[in-house]
């Protein structure tokens, strides 16, 4: 266990994870892509004091992966594997494959990262209710739609990107979607598993969770929020020109980065006691539950009576943010700044050195 292997696919959030295991000294390896490699095999390849990745293994696809050679080379590496969005949006969203057919020891609770996908059955919401966790009302029936709402909607072409657009009604609803079938944008066969909800109007931040097994304790590391095109682009735009525009392009909110972001400590309690709640549903519907990261994706909505924090997304897994270690909240609690790759790092750490990797791998 002295010489495990900290591995990645080579996207998302894999260089905070390598940094994060090389500060905790473990070795790191990055499976990447043919052609999208040079990020991990040459501007941040370990030299000496520089750098944080030891390896780079390149595949032909990412779904290489899921074959008998690039896990048979994992393994002699002693590798634990740490998954991101990324790692299941590049294997073509095949959770059975990774539950099943992934043998190298994946840091995390592997059965929860199908939760991302809403039409699993017990699904995110199933979590959130369980939880008593408030989040926006769904419509299952267009013909229902009394307010204005958000349809989450796959592209065709770029499957793992949703056609995000707003909609008031449902003459409204059936205008958009007409337009989005004649530009191309959607199918029909997409459309029957979009997820319409009621658009929540307020503050996006993410809470950003790390839950300990070993220590059994819930830890904010920090909060963000996101930078998205092109509709940021359009709302810099006046006013008086915005009109015009809206009806010669397609608004998308299409995730560029991040933004690290403080909250009201009066929030902090409210959002604790949300995270908390969510590790004991996920105990119950998926034990032994969430290991390690996690985020929930949040609108803080004004009063009367007062703010209230509104979950509209589940992340079960490494964070896309590298940059929420520049919040205070995990310096709040260990005494200096920790991103997440570092903590799932001395989470492994702390589990080899008391016999208990079992309980934070699957």
């Amino acid at each position: 266990m002295k010489k495990t292997t900290i591995a990645v696919l080579g996207s998302h959030s894999a260089l905070d994870v390598c940094r994060g295991a090389k500060d905790e000294g473990f070795k790191t390896l990055v499976v990447a892509q043919k052609n999208r490699e040079k990020t991990y095999s040459d501007y941040y390849r370990s030299q000496g004091e520089v750098g944080c990745v030891d390896e780079c293994l390149v595949v032909d696809k990412f779904t290489d992966i899921l074959g008998d050679k690039i896990q048979t080379e994992l393994l002699a590496r002693n590798a634990i594997f740490v998954p991101h969005r990324s790692f299941e949006v590049y294997l073509n969203f095949d959770y059975k494959a990774i539950e099943t057919n992934f043998k190298v020891p994946l840091f995390g609770n592997k059965y929860l990262l199908k939760l991302e996908e809403r039409g699993v059955v017990p699904n995110q919401y199933d979590l959130l209710e369980a939880a008593g966790i408030h989040y926006p009302k769904q419509f299952t029936d267009p013909t229902k739609i009394d307010r204005l709402c958000l349809v989450k909607v796959l592209e065709k072409e770029r499957g793992f990107e949703r056609a995000f657009f707003l909609v008031e009604n449902f003459a409204d609803y059936q205008t958009q979607v007409a337009d989005k079938l004649k530009k191309g944008i959607i199918t029909r066969e997409l459309l029957k598993k979009a997820v319409i909800e009621e658009f929540i109007l307020g503050v996006q931040v993410n809470f950003n969770f790390f839950y300990s097994t070993i220590n059994r304790r819930l830890e904010l590391l920090g909060t963000d929020t996101r930078r998205q095109t092109n509709i940021e682009g359009f709302l810099k735009i006046p006013a008086t020109y915005q009109s015009d525009i809206q009806n010669k392009i397609s608004l998308k909110y299409e995730e560029a980065g991040h933004i690290a972001v403080t909250v009201l400590e009066s929030l902090l309690e409210d959002a604790f006691i949300m995270g908390e709640n969510f590790v004991k549903a996920t105990q119950k519907y998926f034990p032994p539950g969430i290991i390690g990261p996690f985020a929930l994706q949040s609108i803080i909505t004004a009063g009367p009576p007062k703010k209230d924090i509104v979950v509209v997304d589940i992340s079960p897994r490494m964070p896309g943010s590298p940059g929420i270690f520049a919040t205070p909240y995990s310096s709040y609690l260990f005494g200096k700044p920790i991103s997440v790759g570092r903590r799932v790092a001395m989470e492994i750490k702390e589990a080899i050195d008391q016999k208990k990797l079992k309980t934070i791998v699957t």
